[in-house]
């Protein structure tokens, strides 16, 4: 359902259903029960200000019956916030298509405790484009190509790409070059399927019993000296190994065939090779402030499909290279 008011400040409005019935008489009854903790003022002079509308655009009052409308549409207050020390790269913009290279970092879309601090809000605002819409999507600590859409016109042909499988991505990564103790040789290249699932309500994604529904292609494509022993394991997001002797470690390329949430942070911890710096695989670490010096090792390092509007195959690179892929 495309909102009644436009973007502003590179963030669309949001919108809220309201209940079919409560006891809540009137819509600003229902915002206050569900918002009124947090600002009660600015709720009523919103609803004063006509700044909360419904279907066709049509602004609120206070009186407002909750039945008149389903849905309502509204611009949330933006807090101030840090700003994240990474910038964007433009590769390739034309009439419909947008292509940068994302920082780690920095979010793709706007979300919990980052809205401007996201590459769709910065992007749309440095280029003055509220139409531009992401046509997927990269975790915040995962760096390389994103593609976008520039053109409400056209963004449905390159959507059917996604949406049939027809776009194919390669990822790289750094990792310990032998498995984690207790795991098995790897003889690689080496396909891992299984059957995946991510919960809203569940910071980590999870392998269950199933018909598989993600897989992943991996190959070694080098290894290398890692840096001086550390306390923890190879295979460990640290990647150092308990008895001082330096690790080995390795860059590899992944060919994701499906797109599930931590994909490949799953598939490479499975096989006793979680990412260097992955703070979730194969252990959930406990939350600390982001440190810049220490990205996760893994970059979205191309993307290639046939262009709907020209017919001919396309393909664009990252620029970025991991840090540790020395």
């Amino acid at each position: 359902m495309q909102s009644p008011l436009p973007v502003r400040d590179g963030v669309n409005a949001t919108r809220l259903r309201l209940p079919d019935e409560g006891p809540w008489e009137t819509a600003m009854d229902y915002m206050m029960h569900r918002w009124g903790h947090i600002d009660p003022q600015g709720i009523e002079d919103r609803f004063d200000a006509g700044e909360i509308v419904g279907e066709a655009g049509i602004p609120l009052d206070r009186t407002t019956p909750l039945q008149r409308h389903t849905f309502i549409w509204y611009y949330r207050s933006l807090p101030p916030e840090p700003r994240i020390p990474v910038e964007l790269n433009i590769l390739h913009q034309d009439e419909h298509l947008l292509v940068v290279d994302k920082p780690h970092f920095l979010p793709t879309t706007p979300g919990g405790t980052y809205i401007q601090e996201s590459a769709l809000v910065r992007l749309r605002n440095q280029l003055q484009l509220p139409d531009l819409i992401p046509m997927h999507r990269l975790d915040r600590m995962t760096a390389g190509i994103l593609l976008l859409s520039t053109n409400p016109d056209t963004r449905g042909k390159y959507q059917v790409l996604f949406e049939k499988r027809q776009v194919q991505k390669e990822y790289e990564c750094v990792s310990a070059a032998e498995p984690a103790p207790g795991h098995p040789a790897v003889d690689f290249p080496v396909v891992v399927r299984n059957r995946m699932t991510k919960s809203r309500s569940y910071l980590l994604a999870e392998v269950i019993d199933g018909e598989p529904n993600a897989e992943t292609r991996i190959e070694r494509l080098r290894t290398f000296a890692g840096p001086a022993a550390r306390t923890p394991h190879a295979g460990t997001p640290d990647g150092g190994t308990p008895d001082g002797a330096a690790p080995r470690r390795a860059l590899y390329r992944l060919e994701p065939h499906s797109g599930k949430t931590h994909q490949l942070r799953v598939h490479m911890a499975s096989l006793g090779l979680g990412i260097v710096n992955d703070a979730f695989y194969p252990e959930l670490l406990d939350k600390a402030p982001d440190d810049y010096t220490k990205p996760l090792q893994l970059l979205a390092r191309g993307i290639r499909f046939v262009d709907p509007i020209t017919g001919s195959p396309v393909e664009y690179r990252s620029r970025l290279e991991l840090s540790e892929a020395r």
